[in-house]
């Protein structure tokens, strides 16, 4: 099916479930999520779970962002923009606190719960230009002996739309040892939604001032459920000197279920469209609700990560975090299906790729001052330096009695492609500039 779409095939499409957005609360972005060990964060404990039993008392945190994606698309010298906002309702959890006695050597337990949006498909790109291939080169309805053929480029058009997001689930259980020693574990559950809808539109001519004009699209929607686990522990060197580690397992998908209209359907794998200057008769392949769709359901194993983390704590005033992650992409893989190409891929054209968060916070009474820096390395082995995403983040927090409010501004930017003739090698990809804002707002209640 890959060789006929213009839509991404299943090696972009498990790329693009693999993906966390590292975004959580207002805190936790101000600080480009350098939590793993720190804690006493909500959204921290889907880095570390150790993270939950730094709480000192029992907190509950909603949030809501408005992310805006300003997006340019090069086609063959023309640049295409396009500037969408989104807003949506990005995490809401509770951490609660349970001290022992005295005499225990466990001094506290915490149980959480968090819900997270992971990451959100919502995105919209418009191309336009000419590779001078000519690809719809004749009308099917045209009755000669020998069919026109409309083999001069003019124009060339594409419009994709994705929709969408993966919510996480977070079930999180930590405790501390001895007072130094953080340990935690939690589960979690994934539930998928995503939909892309595209149309290609190109418009040829034979050489005598003819005209032909086909609209081409496709479709794909893809739900699915998975789950994961994630241990970690923070140590607590000295009272300023903090370390932690935390492994997050694959996320295995264990049933994604996908329709597409990507099937052969009069010879197109798409609903069809053509007409031609001088025939009034236009060709359509849905022509009597002849809407044709197939479904699909297979299993997807996400990379797994390993982070270690170290932070510094200068009393009341402030600290400064450190993450560093690795991601184990070459160990992908696709099931229940024929997927040894794509399996293939991952291990020879991908990466074990790396990411580096930094964060500080700095309190002055009430109010908290933060910021932070991500860099987050392209799992293609061919992928240009542009590719590999980069992003800083400003915020500030207030307390108000036993209420916490917090604001951040999160930016990241890279490059991308998108090839929407992938079975002509001689038609180049279209280039993306992508640029994401996010700002995000979080109540935080003691209990």
């Amino acid at each position: 099916m890959s060789s006929f779409s213009q839509n991404l095939g299943y090696t972009d499409l498990s790329l693009l479930f693999s993906e966390d957005a590292n975004t959580g609360t207002a805190r936790f972005n101000a600080m480009s999520g350098a939590f793993g060990a720190l804690g006493g964060d909500i959204s921290a404990v889907k880095t570390n779970p150790a993270g939950a039993s730094i709480f000192s008392n029992s907190v509950f945190s909603a949030s809501a962002a408005s992310r805006n994606t300003a997006l340019t698309a090069r086609y063959y010298g023309n640049e295409s923009s396009t500037n969408e906002e989104y807003v949506n309702f990005s995490q809401a959890g509770a951490i609660f606190v349970y001290k022992t006695n005295a005499n225990s050597d466990w001094t506290k337990f915490t149980f959480g719960f968090n819900y997270a949006l992971q990451n959100d498909y919502n995105a919209h790109f418009n191309a336009v230009g000419n590779s001078g291939l000519a690809t719809f080169i004749e009308f099917p309805l045209d009755a000669g002996n020998t069919p026109t053929q409309y083999t001069n480029s003019e124009t060339q058009s594409f419009s994709n739309t994705t929709n969408g997001e993966l919510a996480a689930y977070n079930f999180t259980i930590a405790g501390v040892y001895q007072n130094d020693l953080h340990l935690g574990a939690s589960v979690n559950t994934y539930d998928l939604r995503f939909s892309q809808r595209s149309t290609l539109r190109e418009q040829n001519n034979d050489g005598d001032g003819n005209i032909l004009n086909a609209k081409f699209y496709q479709e794909n929607v893809t739900t699915g459920t998975g789950f994961s686990f994630n241990f970690g522990a923070i140590y607590k060197a000295t009272r300023s000197l903090r370390f932690g580690f935390s492994y997050q397992s694959s996320i295995w998908f264990t049933e994604i279920l996908e329709e597409t209209n990507m099937l052969n359907n009069d010879g197109f794998f798409g609903d069809t469209e053509i007409r031609v200057t001088g025939d009034s008769t236009i060709y359509d392949n849905t022509i009597g609700n002849n809407f044709p769709v197939q479904g699909f359901s297979y299993k997807l194993k996400t990379p797994s990560k390993t982070t270690t983390s170290i932070a510094y704590i200068f009393g009341n005033n402030g600290l400064v975090s450190l993450d560093y992650s690795l991601h184990g992409y070459k160990k992908m893989m696709l099931s229940n299906g024929d997927f040894d190409e794509e399996n293939q891929f991952f291990n020879t054209s991908l990466r074990n790729s790396y990411s580096l968060k930094i964060g500080s916070e700095w309190r002055f009474k009430a109010l908290s001052l933060r910021g932070g820096y991500q860099y987050r390395q392209s799992p293609d082995t061919n992928a240009m330096a542009s590719d590999n995403i980069k992003g800083y983040s400003l915020g500030a927090g207030y307390r108000f009695g036993n209420t916490k409010f917090d604001i951040s501004y999160q930016n990241k930017s890279n490059t991308a492609q998108y090839d929407f003739y992938p079975q002509y090698n001689e038609v180049d990809a279209t280039e993306l500039n992508i640029n994401n804002s996010l700002v995000t707002a979080t109540l935080t209640f003691n209990l």
